[in-house]
């Protein structure tokens, strides 16, 4: 049963144990994100701070820090079962007989039911202020010591394609400027940046943006996932929620915002009014510098009667993004499958930081699979911007980073089996030689065969005989070991 609103989330994890309400004053200034960081990192539970200094908004951060969270929103017992969810509608049969046409039928009942519906009255639109509205009236986060300023870390930001009127909501951060203005960190290959470059290059002018600020939480991981090109992100929030997300037309934009969001701010972005944004401290561990990106000007906010702030924090790993990521590689595995069936699993480890590591297992059929599977990753959305791309045989356990790590060193010949090519990176990339634009590397771990030009033998790896590690079961609890 879907969430119906952040609220209801909060409810149900506080009944699981795993929120806790803090009661006391503290600073949005730092303090939030040093005790969030410790409680992440310890693996402890989400949390609302009840009387965030400066502020009547309660505040919301933590919700998807783990796993068992991440499975509460989905309602899944393991996110794997999204996964098959997709692989059986990628694999639709052909219907021989009427029960197969019932099962069909019921499949596309499934997908039709993520459709997003419209709603005229809506929560998020308890209260509208067009005049008497401060961004300061929010609890947000100052995250860390050399950040450039306050900055909105988990906004839905909406935007219309100015050609095809298509919507795409995406996660971008927001450092509020003033008190009604904020600059709007769109990276470069994201659908935001380039609806803006559209607008700039055609008629120039405005751009129209709203931003939700606390969706439920599978609507606002929504907002983060790589939808397949096309797809509306509401429409694969509503196929992961099984239920429709409720959508309400703003009150002074042209545009559509989760209508049980608990903040709302609308406005607009100037294609001729770009603003110093930055630095911030990024889920690199590292600050991202400064750079120049437009301002978003505020010209409506509308919230609840008593809304909470939902924000998370980036930094060191592992963080709440972490989990965020955990549900793209398991998610979109099937997608990844459809294209390449070759694949049997993937990992993006958490100290890969998304972009920058991912671990590929294959079942290699011929000379050179392994440098196809490396480009066809670099070919796959968001995934071309990966830094280093490993790819190893389908025996190797890729969720095992110990495994990966010894496997992939013992089956290289460095100068043999590293490719290094130039493309797209991560506008967060600071050690690329220019922003934008840098090299990245494959790594074919995989057993080398003599149509490969490998000519000696490849070694068996060690394992004990399966009826000694029997006989030795059945012996341990005499023996006296632990």
């Amino acid at each position: 049963m879907a969430f119906r609103n952040l609220k209801e989330f909060l409810k149900r994890l506080e009944s699981e144990n795993e929120l806790r309400r803090i009661g006391v004053e503290v600073d949005p200034v730092l303090e939030v994100t040093e005790i969030t960081d410790r409680v992440t990192k310890a693996g402890g539970p989400a949390l609302l701070f009840e009387h965030p200094k400066g502020s009547k908004v309660p505040l919301a951060i933590n919700l998807l820090g783990s796993k068992r969270r991440l499975h509460l929103a989905l309602g899944v017992d393991h996110v794997d079962e999204v996964a098959g969810r997709i692989r059986s509608l990628m694999d639709l049969p052909r219907p021989e007989g009427m029960l197969d046409k019932l099962k069909l039928l019921g499949r596309l009942r499934e997908v039709e039911a993520a459709f997003p519906r419209t709603v005229k009255n809506a929560p998020c639109q308890e209260v509208v202020r067009r005049e008497d509205f401060s961004l300061s009236e929010f609890p947000i986060l100052k995250c860390w010591p050399g950040d450039g300023g306050r900055y909105i870390t988990w906004p839905l930001v909406v935007t219309r394609d100015p050609r095809t009127g298509r919507r795409n909501v995406g996660v971008y951060r927001m450092q509020v400027l003033d008190d009604r203005t904020t600059a709007m960190h769109w990276q470069t290959q994201k659908h935001g940046a380039e609806h803006f470059r559209q607008v700039k290059s055609e008629t120039g002018g405005r751009l129209e943006v709203a931003v939700a600020i606390g969706a439920e939480p599978v609507t606002a991981l929504a907002g983060v996932l790589p939808a397949p090109p096309g797809m509306d992100e509401m429409m694969l929030a509503g196929f992961l929620r099984r239920s429709p997300v409720d959508m309400v037309r703003c009150a002074s934009v042209n545009l559509e915002v989760p209508a049980e969001s608990e903040i709302v701010l609308e406005g607009y972005v100037d294609t001729e009014d770009m603003r110093t944004e930055g630095p911030f401290g990024d889920h690199t561990g590292f600050y991202s510098l400064e750079g120049l990106y437009p301002a978003f000007h505020v010209t409506c906010v509308t919230h609840r009667a008593d809304p909470v702030y939902l924000t998370t924090i980036v930094g060191r790993p592992p963080q709440e993004d972490y989990f965020m990521g955990y549900a793209v590689e398991r998610i979109f595995l099937p997608l990844m499958q459809m294209v390449h069936p070759e694949i049997v699993d993937v990992a993006m480890p958490a100290e890969g930081i998304f972009n920058n590591l991912i671990v590929v297992a294959i079942r290699k059929s011929y000379p050179g699979h392994a440098r196809k599977i490396m480009h066809a990753i670099w070919s796959m959305g968001q995934a071309m911007l990966t830094k280093v791309v490993v790819v190893v045989d389908h025996d190797v356990d890729v969720q095992n980073s110990a495994e990966v790590v010894w496997k992939t060193l013992c089956a290289i010949d460095p100068q043999r089996d590293v490719d290094f090519v130039l493309g797209p990176v991560d506008t967060l990339e600071h050690a690329a030689r220019m922003q934008d634009f840098g090299s990245k590397m494959g790594i074919d771990a995989t057993r080398k065969w003599p149509e490969e030009g490998f000519a000696r033998p490849w070694p068996d790896e060690i394992k004990m005989d399966p009826a000694v590690k029997a006989r030795v079961d059945a012996l341990w609890n005499q023996l006296g070991l632990k």
